[in-house]
C-alpha cells in the first residue's frame, strides 16, 4: 500500500511542478489572464511568505530558513505516520498522501528560490482569497479530509456513549 500513498504525493509534485512551470513560462510576474471574469484569473505571484502570504511582508533574515525547517518537520511527521500505517489504504493515508505531495511542492520551491510561485486566483469583484497553487490545494483538501474524519469519529464516539 505504500506505493499507492507515495504515488499519489508524486501525481501531486508532478501536478504542481508542471503548472508552476507553465504559468512561469507564459504570464509574465505580477501579471493575470483572467478566465472566469470577476471571479477567478491566473497570475503569477511570487509568495515569499507561508500559505495564503503569511508573514510575507516580515523582513526577519530567518523567515525562509524557518519556513523550511517547519516544512522539513512536517515532511518528516506526515512520512513517518504514512510509514506507521503503511499496510493500509484509507481516508487518513489518502490525506496524508495529498499533504505529503503538497508540501514537496511548496518546498522544492522554497529550496530553488526562497519563495512559492501562487497563480490561482480567485476573487468577487474587490474581494479576493489570497492567490494559492496546486501544492496548497492538496495540502487544504488533506488536511480537510483529516479533519473531517476526525469530527465523524468525535461525532460516533458521542453517539455511542
Amino acid at each position: 500500500m505504500l506505493k499507492r500513498h507515495l504515488l499519489i504525493a508524486i501525481v501531486v509534485l508532478l501536478l504542481d511542478r508542471i503548472t508552476k512551470w507553465a504559468i512561469v513560462h507564459t504570464i509574465a510576474l505580477d501579471d493575470a489572464v483572467s478566465i472566469i471574469p470577476g471571479f477567478f484569473r491566473l497570475t503569477h505571484l511570487e509568495n515569499p511568505g507561508a500559505a495564503f502570504s503569511l508573514f510575507a511582508e516580515s523582513t526577519s533574515p530567518f523567515k525562509t530558513a524557518l519556513l523550511i525547517a517547519f516544512s522539513l518537520a512536517a515532511l518528516v511527521v506526515v512520512a513517518l505516520l504514512l510509514w506507521k500505517d503503511r499496510n493500509v489504504f484509507n481516508a487518513a493515508t489518502l490525506s496524508l498522501s495529498l499533504i505529503l505531495g503538497g508540501a514537496l511542492g511548496n518546498l522544492w520551491d522554497r529550496l530553488a528560490d526562497g519563495k512559492v510561485t501562487d497563480f490561482l486566483d480567485f476573487y468577487v469583484s474587490v474581494h479576493h482569497w489570497p492567490p494559492f497553487n496546486v501544492a496548497d490545494s492538496a495540502i487544504v483538501v488533506g488536511a480537510s479530509l483529516l479533519l473531517l474524519r476526525m469530527l465523524r469519529k468525535e461525532s460516533l464516539a458521542h453517539a455511542k456513549g
